[in-house]
């Protein structure tokens, strides 16, 4: 496979939208993995034997190892070129998706979750990267609210496929179809993907930058690992002192590429970046953004199906309206052609702050039974809220990224989204899991102390999404396509693979 170099800084081929599809659905398939595995536990647990540590090791390896891949992969992606790496990734995720469904013992399916969760690492900063060149500024906020439906509906579909699947244990297989099935679809993607993706140039002069991959990937697992074990052994002081310790190394990471840059050595993220300061505050808005993401669906799959008996399947198909709501806000944002992306930011971040509100005022009705159709106005909201805000902050923080370094921007975006995911996992499950074993301590019966965890964590998401609200402020609104071309460019020769 050659990709061929190229003078125009973006690349408008005819066939990007057929190439978007594959790209989402390689989005879509990683995206979905993160989710579908929490409904399976339980019975994964029973069927390998597994302790309670080993099994949070399986939702925990991935995510380990996909924050910790993200910023290389971006960076190998700007140089050998984004189609390749994609299409490794893709290869890579199938294979190993195959290898965690075949796995014979709960040591090989750790191991195998490693390995699926640094090749989605390869295949994800891809995504955005060719999003961001390969198509014209007065398409990306239809591509990009794309990505945000995707995004939306892979959240709530996984508990709800993994539910779907493990009730029907398909040929006696109990759990594993939910990782065999992404075998078909990665095959899909391999064959979309080499036929309609375009085949950007890499950058053979950028080189490896070896001391910031160890540097950023050191500091992300001292940031992330306690993140996700601290709840487990009680906070202890090394939790606190890896993530002090993680603040220095970012810091250590920042003079090292600086000192790389004035020397005119390649940077694994380049120090404009960092300098780049509606870049910097549009990596702290996606942190706060997807903490409260995915804090939300963590704390509201226990409190349906732990705390109230809800089956996979029935906590699932509670959850529906949420996609409904992203679906609705991605159609909207698509119309709005890139138009008004602050604007949209700050709207879904508020539109998600009165959903978490409204979801509080129901939970806080809830006595002995939950009654499913309380949550349909208030999970549509937030998946609406939702849908507008991905679109719009993606669109907004990659804007100013220059098309040489798209690989380590998003690559950079994507990684401080698994870091808010972690953060919003360890501050929503404190809140939560601590209210409710307080009020069980104090003589509180199993229902009325899952009330009290659900309603002081959606405080959190409440404040999460104000302040990422109020983060807009700081941010530049993207250029109109108009003010950066004046015309329409005429769409580049499509290349033969």
């Amino acid at each position: 496979m050659s990709e061929p170099a190229r003078s125009p800084d973006h690349e408008f081929h005819p066939e990007r939208w057929i190439a978007l599809a594959a790209l989402l659905f390689a989005g879509f398939m990683n995206l979905i993995d993160v989710t579908i595995v929490n409904v399976a536990l339980p019975s994964l647990q029973a069927n390998l034997g597994a302790t309670s540590t080993q099994i949070e090791w399986v939702v925990a390896a991935y995510i380990l190892a996909f924050a910790l891949g993200l910023l290389p992969f971006g960076r190998l992606g700007d140089r050998v070129g984004r189609k390749r790496i994609f299409l490794l990734g893709v290869a890579g995720f199938t294979l190993f998706s195959a290898l965690c469904g075949l796995a014979p013992t709960i040591g090989t399916l750790i191991v195998a979750r490693v390995l699926q969760g640094l090749a989605g690492a390869m295949m994800m900063p891809q995504v955005l990267a060719i999003v961001q060149v390969a198509f014209p500024p007065n398409e990306r906020g239809l591509a990009f609210s794309l990505f945000g439906l995707t995004a939306g509906l892979a959240s709530v579909t996984g508990p709800l496929a993994g539910g779907l699947l493990i009730e029907a244990d398909l040929g006696g297989l109990d759990w594993r179809p939910i990782f065999l099935v992404n075998i078909p679809i990665g095959i899909a993607v391999i064959l979309g993907g080499r036929r309609y993706v375009p085949a950007l140039a890499g950058n053979p002069a950028l080189r490896n930058d070896w001391g910031g991959m160890l540097i950023a990937a050191v500091s992300i697992f001292l940031l992330v690992f306690p993140l996700i074990e601290g709840r487990t052994y009680g906070w202890p002081l090394w939790a606190f002192a890896s993530i002090a310790a993680s603040a220095a190394g970012f810091a250590a990471f920042y003079v090292y590429e600086a000192s790389r840059a004035r020397r005119g050595l390649s940077e694994i993220l380049p120090v404009a970046l960092l300098r780049n300061g509606n870049f910097v505050v549009g990596v702290l808005l996606t942190t706060i953004f997807f903490s409260g993401v995915a804090g939300f669906f963590m704390v509201l799959a226990v409190f349906l199906q732990s705390g109230f008996g809800f089956t996979p399947l029935e906590s699932g198909l509670t959850t529906v309206p949420f996609p409904l709501g992203v679906l609705i806000a991605s159609v909207l944002s698509g119309r709005a052609n890139g138009r008004w992306p602050k604007q949209r930011l700050v709207l879904g971040s508020l539109v998600l702050v009165a959903g978490m509100l409204a979801l509080q005022v129901v939970v806080s009705g809830v006595h002995d039974e939950v009654d499913h159709w309380l949550f349909v106005a208030p999970l549509l909201a937030c998946g609406f809220g939702m849908g507008v805000g991905i679109s719009s902050l993606f669109q907004t923080v990659l804007a100013g990224v220059p098309a040489r370094d798209a690989g380590s921007g998003s690559g950079a975006l994507q990684s401080f989204q698994q870091i808010g995911a972690g953060v919003g996992v360890a501050l929503c499950g404190q809140i939560f899991f601590s209210t409710v074993a307080t009020e069980l301590a104090g003589g509180a019966a199993q229902h009325p102390s899952f009330v009290a965890g659900m309603q002081n964590a959606l405080i959190y998401e409440a404040a999460a999404f104000l302040l990422a609200a109020l983060l807009v402020v700081f941010l530049k609104a993207p250029p109109s396509f108009a003010a950066q071309s004046g015309a329409r460019p005429p769409h580049a020769a499509p290349v033969e693979v």
